[in-house]
């Protein structure tokens, strides 16, 4: 009889299984016929393939109320680091792909963002406001060194002198320090390195082609040392998995020359669960009844809540707990002394196309 093939670890990768997306009316199960011919140890690597966004827009809008931002870029959909738990997986359901291995080998491009950005920056109507780089994918992930998207991006950014704040989890963000260091004499400019955990191994496990944690300490001390502005970010937080390592990670931020630090509890919404759940079967068996309860504790008895202002942070005992210890680490070590804020004064809109005649 026919079994399911029971998921296994992808080398290199973080999902363990490929769902369907939401919008997919049909649904694949892989089986063993008895030949083995489905086996996943038998299959080729999967390589990552990128493809061209066809985007008209490269500036993305939103009016959450619990986000410190209303615009961001976004150079890349999906992300080669393959962290399990991002949440921006979801999204590349839209374009009819798996949010599991899809989403970290079936990459897409803005290869022209730049040229898109500085047209948008060009409308009379614009007004500047920070702009966040590093949202939803990171906008340093490994196809970055070859494309070189993002550094266009910030090369437009820096040219207009316009406001940015970047969130990642590379130390490849240093390469761009010759464009971020002038920004940050200018006020411009803050960097945040995400750093989930300091143990390099369940590192690799969760987030397997981000740079490892110890790198990630460097880019934050090299940006510093350059004069721009850094954070560390201790997200997500996950009860029984890394939360016991909160302290430590703002510790090493604090020592190596941030200046702010922020935390998210873990987020499930959509395919996430799922997509958790496999990898807790494979990863973390024996702790996966309790991180599961004290999230759904955190959650209203549910694995994920998206309700404003609660949807980062939970409620609950240990939510409560969790906001009490980042409040006196963060007091303690003197980090969060002042706002994280950038000159929106100084922009100034992209020079005019000298191929482009006036009409008038």
């Amino acid at each position: 009889m026919d079994e399911a093939i029971t998921a296994k670890p992808k080398k290199g990768r973080g999902a363990v299984g490929n769902p369907k997306p939401r919008f997919d009316a049909e649904e694949r199960l892989a089986v063993d016929d008895g030949w083995g011919s489905a086996d996943p140890d038998e299959l080729p690597p999967l390589r990552t393939t990128v493809s061209p966004d066809s985007s008209r827009k490269v500036i993305a809008r939103n009016e959450s109320p619990d986000i410190p931002f209303d615009r961001s870029i976004n150079p890349y959909r999906g992300c080669e680091h393959g962290c399990v738990y991002c949440f921006a997986r979801p999204t590349h359901a839209y374009l009819g792909m798996s949010p599991g291995l899809d989403f970290e080998t079936k990459l897409v491009a803005k290869h022209n963002a730049a040229e898109l950005l500085r047209v948008e920056l060009a409308r009379p109507s614009y007004r500047p406001a920070a702009m966040a780089l590093g949202t939803n994918t990171d906008p340093y992930q490994p196809i970055e060194k070859r494309l070189g998207i993002t550094r266009q991006v910030l090369q437009v950014l820096a040219e207009t002198h316009h406001p940015l704040g970047i969130v990642t989890k590379s130390h490849l963000v240093t390469r761009d320090i010759d464009i971020l260091a002038p920004m940050a004499r200018e006020g411009l400019v803050r960097v945040f390195l995400s750093v989930t955990t300091l143990d390099k191994d369940l590192a690799r496990r969760m987030e397997p082609r981000a740079s490892t944690p110890a790198r990630r300490l460097e880019a934050v001390r090299e940006l510093q040392d350059a004069g721009i502005p850094c954070g560390v970010m201790a997200s997500p937080m996950i009860p029984s998995l890394n939360d016991h390592e909160l302290e430590a990670i703002l510790e090493e931020a604090a020592s190596h020359g941030a200046r702010w630090a922020s935390y998210i509890l873990l987020r499930l919404p959509l395919e996430i669960k799922e997509l958790f759940n496999d990898w807790l079967d494979v990863h973390a068996p024996d702790r996966k009844k309790r991180i599961l309860n004290i999230l759904r504790e955190a959650r209203g008895g549910k694995l994920y809540d998206s309700q404003w202002g609660q949807r980062m942070t939970g409620k609950g005992v240990f939510a409560d707990l969790l906001a009490r210890r980042f409040e006196r680490a963060t007091t303690r070590l003197g980090l969060n002394r002042e706002e994280p804020k950038v000159d929106c004064s100084k922009f100034q809109p992209p020079a005019k196309d000298p191929r482009q005649f006036n009409l008038f």
